[in-house]
C-alpha cells in the first residue's frame, strides 16, 4: 500500500427500485484537503490514459460503471513507499469505494470493461502546470498497462 493512499468503502442502499450510494462528504477525515473541482472522465474499451501527477493536487477516483485498471507509483523520493505501485480494480463488480490518491503518486487508467465512467473530484481547480505527464510505458515505473492484471 503507498503511503497516503486511502480509500473509503461506500455503502449501497438498494430496493426494487434501484439503489443510493453516497460518495464523498465535506466532513470526510480524508477529504481535508478542500474542493477543486469535480470532472467526469468517459474511457472506451482498451483506453489508456497514463501516466501522470501532480505536485500540489489530490485526486479522489470514483468509477460509476464499466470496469477501470488503475495504477499507483510512488514518486515521492522522501515517502517510505517510493517507487511502490499499487495495481487494482474499480467498477462494476468491485468493491464500491473512492480512492485518494495524494500530490506525488503517478496515476493512470485503463479501460477494460468499457465504457468506463470516472469522475474525480480535485483539491485544485485544472492547473497545467501541475500536470506532470509520464509516458505510460516509461521503463523507470515498474507497470506493465498492456499486461492483464490478475483479477481478485
Amino acid at each position: 500500500m503507498i503511503d497516503g493512499v486511502i480509500f473509503k468503502d461506500l455503502t449501497t442502499w438498494g430496493d426494487q427500485r434501484g439503489f443510493f450510494r453516497e460518495i464523498i462528504r465535506s466532513t470526510d477525515d480524508f477529504f481535508d484537503c478542500g474542493f477543486g473541482q469535480w470532472s467526469h472522465s468517459l474511457m472506451f474499451n482498451g483506453v489508456i490514459k497514463a501516466w501522470h501527477f501532480h505536485n500540489i493536487q489530490t485526486d479522489f477516483f470514483y468509477v460509476c460503471s464499466g470496469v477501470a485498471r488503475i495504477g499507483l507509483c510512488d514518486l515521492r523520493p522522501k515517502s517510505r513507499t517510493y517507487n511502490e505501485v499499487m495495481d487494482f480494480f474499480m467498477g462494476d463488480y468491485q468493491p464500491a469505494r473512492i480512492v485518494k490518491i495524494p500530490p506525488g503518486v503517478a496515476h493512470g487508467v485503463k479501460a477494460i470493461q468499457g465504457p468506463v465512467n470516472l469522475f474525480y473530484i480535485t483539491s485544485h481547480i485544472y492547473n497545467p502546470q501541475d500536470e506532470i505527464r509520464i509516458a505510460y510505458d516509461d521503463p523507470k515505473i515498474d507497470f506493465d498497462w498492456l499486461k492483464d492484471a490478475p483479477i481478485k
